[in-house]
């Protein structure tokens, strides 16, 4: 006969030194997939794009941009038209395709349609008063727009975190006489700055034989400068008050023991620490600079004609509000989309990098 080997364990009795065998149960899956929670590691990044993702608004915005972003690209590619190209029908100018309604077809379209029975390629947005495709054109100034929004953030990034940087961690004298700089430059006004190199340019250089610059004109030129000689003043000031709190810090006096060079201490220790607030600023510069190249070309100061602008689209649309509102809706909308979901971006990335507003 088989002995049995099921023996139940003793209870433990009070003060003994007996193991509770408690202890060695096996674990539930609920501890076990609190377990994995507690021991999955992160990085700030990861941490701040996890909690972006949770934002309807941002989710909703990005998705916004992502297709903007796919029109202005692809779209040229697809529509048989240029932004400077003047409707011709058998060669010979259309002169009855001025000021089309969205998807209409001028009289000698639908004649030449009927009479080779092939189908010409729609006027999405219409045409403008000079028989140009308005749909183009819309896409080329959104174009405008993104190409300075992305350059005067990226000037705005790298010259703003510099100078702060260098200003915050040096102090002192230092720190005084270049924030004394940034107050100077504070007070100059931009819009008067970009009229006067505009017109200097304009009399001075000759930007035509430039492939890019020769297309954008004397006044973009000059509001690129402006950009990098202006607007990065906020960005400066942010890193510099960032930096004054972190370089007190015990992990940067330990660098310093260590030997580490002020270049190693500013890079590797401090700006790490400051990323939060340089990704929210570079964030909310773009939308800031889209929307100064719009209201810039809307008073005649943006790209230098025949190429468009979303602001310059718009100007024009004016004198013709009541007869084509059309031709002001569509730019005025896509400055709004754009600029908008630049912002609510901006405003999710704060809430998600910011590590004060984590609760």
């Amino acid at each position: 006969m088989a002995a049995n080997y099921d023996i139940p364990t003793p209870k433990k009795r009070a003060l003994s030194l007996q193991i509770d065998p408690k202890l060695f149960e096996k674990a539930t899956d609920e501890e076990k997939r609190q377990q994995d929670v507690m021991a999955k590691s992160t990085t700030f990044f990861k941490d701040g794009m996890r909690r972006l993702m949770k934002n309807p608004l941002a989710v909703m915005s990005m998705i916004i941009l992502v297709l903007v972003l796919l029109v202005i690209i692809f779209a040229p590619m697809i529509v048989p038209y240029s932004y400077e190209e003047i409707i011709k029908v058998e060669g010979v100018r259309d002169k009855g395709a001025a000021n089309l309604a969205p998807f209409e077809y001028s009289a000698k379209e639908m004649a030449f349609m009927a009479k080779y029975n092939i189908k010409v390629f729609p006027h999405i947005m219409g045409t403008d008063e000079l028989c140009r495709d308005y749909f183009i054109r819309v896409v080329y100034g959104a174009r405008v727009s993104f190409f300075v929004g992305v350059f005067a953030s990226i000037m705005v990034l790298i010259i703003g975190t510099l100078y702060g940087a260098i200003s915050g961690y040096m102090g002192g004298r230092v720190d005084l006489i270049m924030m004394r700089i940034v107050d100077i430059i504070y007070s100059l006004p931009d819009i008067l700055i970009i009229i006067l190199l505009s017109v200097v340019f304009r009399e001075t250089l000759d930007l035509s034989k430039v492939p890019l610059l020769g297309k954008l004109g004397s006044n973009m030129v000059s509001m690129f400068i402006v950009f990098g000689l202006l607007y990065w003043v906020g960005m400066a000031r942010l890193v510099r008050g960032q930096i004054l709190t972190v370089k007190e810090n015990e992990y940067v006096l330990a660098a310093k023991s260590m030997g580490a060079s002020s270049r190693e201490i500013i890079w590797k220790h401090i700006l790490p620490n400051c990323l939060s607030v340089i990704i929210i600023t570079t964030a909310q510069e773009i939308p800031s600079a889209i929307f100064t190249e719009s209201y810039l070309s809307f008073i005649g100061l943006g790209v230098s004609l025949p190429m468009p602008s979303l602001g310059s689209l718009a100007n024009a649309a004016r004198s013709g509000m009541q007869s084509y509102p059309w031709k002001l809706v569509f730019p005025a909308v896509m400055i709004v989309l754009i600029v908008l979901a630049f912002n609510l971006i901006g405003d999710a990335m704060r809430d998600a990098f910011d590590p004060k507003l984590k609760q």
